[in-house]
């Protein structure tokens, strides 16, 4: 049987909608045959940042040995200008990303479409699906 490749993954979200984040943690631990590490910044694992520049720059390295940078798509994205910062710092490190569309939302924010390779409703083989595909 073929080795099953571990894909390092960065789930970009808001702390204040972090029910969801947990949620799609969860799934993708359970997915059957996939393999996967977390390189996110949940709130109970805070990176030990004190100024802006800080975060920035831990944010980058968590970003940079990751296959591929899944967002959150709700619509408090546009108001989360750390979750920008982090599709930035994707697009510049030229890292795939996949949004995801929370269950029940009708819209997605603009500016996840426009930089995601794919979006995705909230399932776990349409997202596993989409990490395989667009995985570096």
């Amino acid at each position: 049987m073929p080795e099953i490749k571990s894909y390092a993954v960065f789930i970009s979200h808001a702390w204040t909608y972090n029910a969801d984040y947990y949620r799609l943690e969860r799934m993708l631990y359970e997915a059957p045959n996939f393999t996967w590490r977390n390189y996110s910044v949940p709130k109970h694992d805070a990176l030990d940042t004190a100024t802006n520049a800080e975060l920035e720059a831990a944010l980058r390295r968590q970003i940079s040995p990751t296959n591929v940078v899944l967002i959150l798509a709700g619509m408090y994205v546009t108001h989360r200008k750390w979750i920008q910062k982090e599709i930035d710092i994707a697009v510049e490190k030229k890292k795939p990303i996949v949004g995801i569309v929370p269950r029940g939302q009708e819209r997605t924010p603009q500016e996840v479409q426009n930089v995601a390779k794919e979006m995705v409703g909230w399932n776990t083989s349409s997202i596993v699906s989409a990490i395989r595909k667009h995985a570096l």
